[in-house]
Formats: structure tokens, C-alpha cells, sequence
């Protein structure tokens, strides 16, 4: 299917629409009008073409805290709509890797894995460690770092005012998806590093490389006396 391929404004202005979604989903109607400067209605029309041609879906928040009312309708790219940000080169490395695996055995992907995000997790300590000791000020930080790294990651307020009160990481583009789904080692490498970035135990709730729309990391705010958290996850796993 071609799709806003006429150079129009009204195809530019679509475009900018979706990769707003892509580097900032879940967001809603109402938040994309007010970045983009465009009118509700306007940004509606392009939501319904944008969703009528599969590029974006309504999210369905992961399990977990959650709090009080309705959530507003927000949106998320699709498959097809993460193909628009996907490397080239995504298949020579998924072939290396198990090139890597069938001749070193899976222990060798591992350490891969884990030296690839180190070197991540090395540029953005400077900026996390220069946020100071407020842990909330240190989860801006690495968003906004891991931002520039091409994650499209943001921030949300969950549960507040309870035990279970958090900030859930939102990275709604991911370099290495298409690896990662075959090669999870970079996932579980990932949500290490953001442990040791913020100095918390923190929770993957979902992943793109698993199926979801988004990558969500549940990170707990509440005093840690108040003792474990249980926290369900999309990944079939849960925190305590």
C-alpha cells in the first residue's frame, strides 16, 4: 500500500503526525495538537487515515498501577509503522549473531549483548549522574538521554499518592527491535542498565521486541520501607 507519498502539506503534515506518535506514543489526540500546533479536529482526520492504513493502533496500557478515572484515548505505532524507523542493516546483524551463537554457543551472544549496552549505558551516565541524587530528576535525565540515543523515550506519573506510586519509561522506538525479538539478551541487558543508571530495582512491564507497542520500564518512587511491590507484567514475569 502507498501511503502520504505526494509530498502534499496535508501528506507532511500526516508525516509529522506519525513520527510524533513513534517518538513520544502512547499520546493522545489532545497532546499531539497542542506539540504540533494543529486543531483537534485536524488532528483527528489524520489519526483515523493513520489508523484506517495501519500505521498506528490504540494502546492498551500494560497491567499494573494505575490511576484514578479514565485514561484518554492515546496512540502507538504499529509493526508497519516501527518499519519506518528500522536499520538496514537489521538482518546482516541478526545473521551475525547467530553465526556468533552457532559457533560460540549462546553464553557468547550473551556477553555481546551486554557489551553493546555497556558502551550505551557509558554515554548516558554522565548525563543521568549530572541530574543529581532526586531519583525523579535522574529518570528525566535518562529519558531525555535515551532520547537522543533514538529510543523516543517519555515519562508518566503512576499511582500517585499510594505504595505503589512510579514512574513508568516509555521508549516508543527501540534501534535494535527487529534483534532484539530473536535475541532478548538485549532487552534483559537494557533494563539492567537502567537499574544501575538510577540505582533502583526496576520492572519491565513490556517490550516491542515482545510483541507490544511500546517499551515500558515501571520504576517505583514509593519509600522502599513500605516493603515489596508486586507488579504485573505483559512479560510474564512479575516484581517484588
Amino acid at each position: 500500500m502507498v501511503f502520504m507519498a505526494d509530498g502534499s502539506v496535508e501528506s507532511r503534515t500526516r508525516d509529522r503526525v506519525r513520527r510524533t506518535v513513534g517518538e513520544q506514543g502512547p499520546i493522545s489526540a489532545r497532546e499531539l495538537a497542542g506539540q504540533l500546533g494543529l486543531t483537534p479536529a485536524a488532528v483527528r482526520r489524520h489519526l483515523d487515515a493513520l489508523e484506517e492504513a495501519q500505521f498506528i493502533i490504540e494502546h492498551e496500557p500494560p497491567p499494573g498501577p494505575r490511576g484514578r478515572g479514565r485514561p484518554a484515548r492515546s496512540f502507538v505505532l504499529t509493526d508497519l509503522g516501527q518499519e519506518q524507523f528500522t536499520n538496514s542493516y537489521d538482518e546482516i546483524a541478526t545473521a551475525a549473531l547467530r553465526f556468533l551463537e552457532e559457533r560460540s554457543g549462546e553464553p557468547a551472544v550473551d556477553q555481546f549483548a551486554e557489551a553493546q549496552v555497556q558502551e550505551l549505558e557509558a554515554r548516558l551516565r554522565p548525563i543521568v549522574e549530572a541530574a543529581g541524587d532526586d531519583l525523579t530528576d535522574r529518570i528525566e535525565a535518562l529519558a531525555t538521554a535515551l532520547s537522543g540515543e533514538g529510543f523516543a523515550a517519555s515519562t508518566r506519573a503512576v499511582a500517585e499518592g499510594t505504595g505503589l506510586a512510579g514512574i513508568q519509561l516509555c521508549q516508543g522506538h527501540c534501534p535494535v527491535r527487529n534483534v532484539a525479538t530473536e535475541f532478548r539478551q538485549f532487552c534483559d541487558a537494557e533494563t539492567e542498565a537502567i537499574s544501575r543508571l538510577l540505582g533502583v530495582h526496576v520492572q519491565r512491564l513490556a517490550t516491542l521486541a515482545g510483541g507490544e507497542h511500546v517499551c515500558t520500564t515501571y520504576i517505583p518512587t514509593a519509600a522502599l520501607s513500605e516493603g515489596p511491590v508486586v507488579v504485573e507484567s505483559t512479560e510474564g514475569r512479575s516484581m517484588r
